[in-house]
């Protein structure tokens, strides 16, 4: 009698639900915010400095300060396409507290207008007044230009609506511990030198902050996923950095199933409290809808 295949890898072949789907290899993958075009500004300034070496201790000092300032509008708009991106991949976050790419946009043009300064000096008589026109029309120029190319930092909360910001801030101080474990534990296992190792650390992080973006979202969370966010998180680092130094002078094998083996249980741990926290919110979901709807048909509304 004929019998359908199936199998582990057929189409047909559904996971059972209490099976954690398997990460593919780019899950969680993010590109860099500050890609080349923000890592270009930084070659403004090199040019600038070689130009000023010869131009007498002003000349000199106004070009340093130029290139001073537009290196740190370089550092300041990467910080902020990065703060941005964190903002834009959560669904509930604050608007940053410092406004990184405005004062980039401001450096910039802080920057550019004394480097015109500096040209008008250095081509003026000694008995001609410096014309302060150029230098601010070309500050103004460059600060416009620069908000245009790369926008203005987000400037209101998003999905923050009903949400207690003193418990809010609870979490993002945990939150914040358990990102410092995770990048320790990031420094330590690059010493083992053993790049397979290294993937698998970064898929269990991937699923760490998956737990850490869930309490983020619903903070009533943080009682149940303290544990995970604290003690867990800091027995998994010290196990990191035990076993870096180990294998990086043995390279044990066994050492390293173990530690495998370790990382497999606290990434089924953490994906099961992810998922248990889920199912509790939709479970305050179905209460609140079942409430609604008795007191909708007291008030003698019908619900078909």
């Amino acid at each position: 009698m004929a019998k359908r295949y199936g199998g582990k890898f057929s189409p047909q072949d559904e996971p059972s639900s209490n099976e954690p789907l398997q990460r593919g290899q780019f899950d969680g993958a993010r590109v860099e915010p500050a890609g080349a075009r923000a890592n270009i500004l930084f070659l403004p300034a090199i040019p600038l400095v070689f130009l000023s070496l010869n131009d007498g201790a002003i000349g000199m000092t106004m070009g340093l300060v130029a290139a001073g300032l537009l290196t740190a509008a370089a550092f300041m708009l990467r910080e902020g396409l990065r703060a941005e991106a964190a903002f834009n991949a959560r669904r509930t976050a604050r608007r940053p507290a410092f406004p990184r790419k405005l004062f980039a946009s401001a450096l910039t043009g802080l920057g550019a207008a004394l480097a015109s300064y500096r040209t008008e000096y250095l081509d003026a008589d000694a008995a001609s007044q410096v014309s302060l026109l150029a230098p601010i029309l070309f500050g103004l120029a460059a600060t416009a230009l620069h908000s245009a190319s790369f926008g203005l930092d987000p400037l209101k909360d998003k999905g923050m609506e009903g949400i207690d910001t003193f418990q809010q801030d609870r979490v993002a101080r945990v939150v914040e511990d358990a990102e410092t474990h995770l990048t320790e534990m990031t420094d330590a296992i690059k010493r083992a030198g053993d790049r397979r190792i290294e993937a698998r650390v970064e898929r269990f992080q991937d699923t760490a902050r998956d737990l850490f973006r869930t309490v983020e979202e619903d903070p009533r969370d943080l009682a149940g996923a303290r544990k995970y966010l604290t003690v867990y998180l800091q027995g998994a680092r010290d196990a990191t950095v035990k076993f870096a130094d180990v294998y990086a002078r043995t390279r044990d094998a066994q050492a390293l199933a173990d530690y495998s083996a370790l990382l497999d249980d606290l990434e089924q741990n953490f994906a099961a409290r992810t998922r248990k926290l889920l199912l509790d919110d939709r479970s305050d979901l179905t209460v609140e809808i079942d409430v609604l709807r008795e007191r909708l048909q007291r008030e003698g509304v019908r619900l078909d």
